[in-house]
């Protein structure tokens, strides 16, 4: 796709809420199970849980809600094509008070090369500086996600020790601070 062809879609962000439409709230979850399914598909992830993420995924937004975060569903050309969570992370040793974590950064295969997920990641930035949060977390696997791995760093995120217990082998853990 040439850059111009990329400027020429219409990009939107919707942010969940227990008022979306129902065809929303099913794009969503549809895209949190294609989420789920792609990382079970990884080298590493055979303790990824895939019924908590189905658990997640018919609860939303509330999943998220509830745990003082939040849900973004982005549309490419009217067509809902990503998907990004965040929530509020408890302070710990590893762990600034104030973050949130990010989680569930999902884009459409076919749709990628777009910027929707920079569009999504920077939407969760403001949003967290808006609520006057310190820092932002995230774990991404750089061997099967390679290009959000590199988007991140782009962005300013930077290495940081573990700060969850995420069962999936090859993690990165980064972290940007606002």
């Amino acid at each position: 796709m040439t850059p111009q062809q990329a400027e020429s879609r219409t990009i939107r962000l919707e942010e969940l809420s227990n008022n979306s439409s129902n065809e929303a709230l099913l794009a969503a979850r549809e895209l949190l199970l294609e989420y789920g399914c792609f990382v079970l598909a990884q080298p590493g992830a055979a303790r990824f849980c895939f019924g908590s993420l189905e658990k997640e995924a018919a609860r939303l937004p509330l999943s998220y809600h509830e745990q003082a975060g939040g849900c973004l569903l982005a549309y490419a050309d009217n067509v809902p094509t990503g998907l990004v969570a965040w929530r509020a992370i408890a302070p710990s040793s590893q762990v600034n008070a104030d973050a949130w974590e990010m989680k569930r950064l999902w884009v459409r295969p076919t749709r990628r090369g777009l910027g929707l997920g920079k569009a999504l990641t920077e939407a969760v930035l403001n949003r967290a500086a808006t609520a006057k949060r310190k820092a932002i977390y995230l774990d991404t696997a750089p061997a099967s996600m390679a290009a959000a791995y590199r988007m991140y760093l782009d962005m300013g995120f930077t290495p940081c020790a573990p700060y969850n217990d995420n069962p999936v082998e090859g993690l990165a853990y980064l972290v940007k601070f606002l």
